[in-house]
């Protein structure tokens, strides 16, 4: 395999209410409908051979108009679904700092341990990993996840996995491309998407710009 494009998938209304989501299913809004269909055809520019999405139904109807235009079926694994966040899913951040102040000091401190009842980034790149090691070798492959999932998979892949904050979170159906080169996998390029406007993202917002693990 030549090329992989880790896509994060589109808005859902929790991330326009800046609420985690983890491994809970809310599906696109309208604006996420929109930007899964933009970003449909410049995914297919790459000619992709296989799709596998996130089993979340944010990442497969992101995943959806990207099989329509390429004529592919979309594959479904569970190991591709965001990071588990435990109870602090459905909650906005400022509930989370308000019910759980010890917690929401040590995502903002970027130490990764297993809160929350949820997983670990560690445990995020084990199981990503895995799907990734599976892949056949094909030209392009497209991966459509989560924000938190792919910048674990990426930085494991990239022997990283203790500075994520280096890479920075992804905004809305943008992606990372990894490519296999010199027998090496290198980052080609990160969030890249639609030339349009992203919407605006605050610092520390709940989906990982402080911390790349609450989404997304």
């Amino acid at each position: 395999m030549l090329r992989v494009l880790l896509l994060r998938h589109g808005r859902t209304a929790w991330n326009a209410q800046r609420r985690f989501q983890g491994q809970a299913d809310p599906p696109l809004d309208d604006v996420g409908r929109a930007q899964a269909y933009e970003v449909a055809g410049l995914v297919a520019a790459f000619e992709p051979k296989l799709i596998i999405s996130s089993d979340a139904q944010r990442a497969s109807q992101t995943a959806a108009p990207i099989g329509e235009v390429t004529g592919l079926s979309v594959q479904s694994d569970p190991r591709l679904r965001e990071r588990s966040l435990g109870h602090w899913e459905g909650l906005s951040r400022e509930e989370v700092q308000e019910r759980y102040p010890d917690e929401f000091a040590d995502w903002l401190a970027g130490r990764d341990v297993s809160r929350r009842g949820g997983e670990t980034r560690a445990e995020v790149a084990l199981r990503s990993r895995a799907l990734f090691d599976e892949l056949p070798d094909l030209e392009t492959i497209v991966l459509v996840t989560h924000s938190a999932t792919a910048m674990a998979l990426c930085s494991d892949i990239l022997g990283m996995s203790q500075k994520l904050h280096v890479l920075g979170p992804l905004a809305n159906c943008h992606w990372s491309e990894l490519r296999f080169e010199e027998e090496h996998w290198r980052l080609r390029a990160h969030n890249v998407g639609s030339p349009g406007p992203v919407i605006p993202r605050l610092k520390g917002e709940d989906d990982g710009d402080n911390a790349p693990d609450a989404d997304a």
